[in-house]
């Protein structure tokens, strides 16, 4: 998790014009932009921005929540409460799976679009740099 804040916070910062990014596709390492994407990094940018107050906002409402008294009740069978916990458990982690699995692919795509943003920097600094006789 914090990961993906970092290097949400690390594109919030370094990407000064997100305008730059029209109109560029999202490549692999050392790889042909991939065919069937129709989402520019400008878009993506959006996306990631929009989706941190979202995961931010998720996570402070279950940091908030606090156990019910519902949840003390002691009239039910003890096995009964056993395949219930088991169940829960199963089902908590396989949504924390999940949810790991999608953060770490939000990072991933955060941290490319923050490296492609810098090339497309260098490459402006490097054309402004050379004369145009």
């Amino acid at each position: 998790m914090e990961q993906y804040f970092s290097a949400t916070q690390k594109m919030e910062q370094e990407v000064m014009f997100p305008s730059l990014l029209r109109g560029v596709f999202p490549q692999q390492e050392g790889a042909a932009p991939a065919a069937g994407s129709h989402t520019d990094l400008y878009e993506r940018y959006q996306l990631l921005k929009a989706i941190k107050p979202m995961v931010e906002k998720g996570l402070a409402s279950v940091n908030d929540q606090s156990p019910t008294g519902a949840d003390t009740d002691t009239d039910t069978s003890l096995g009964s409460d056993e395949a219930v916990d088991a169940q829960l458990e199963e089902r908590l982690s396989h949504h924390l799976t999940g949810l790991q699995q999608v953060l770490t692919h939000l990072t991933r795509d955060t941290n490319a679009l923050t490296r492609r943003y810098s090339q497309i920097l260098e490459q402006i600094n490097l054309s402004e740099g050379q004369p145009s006789w």
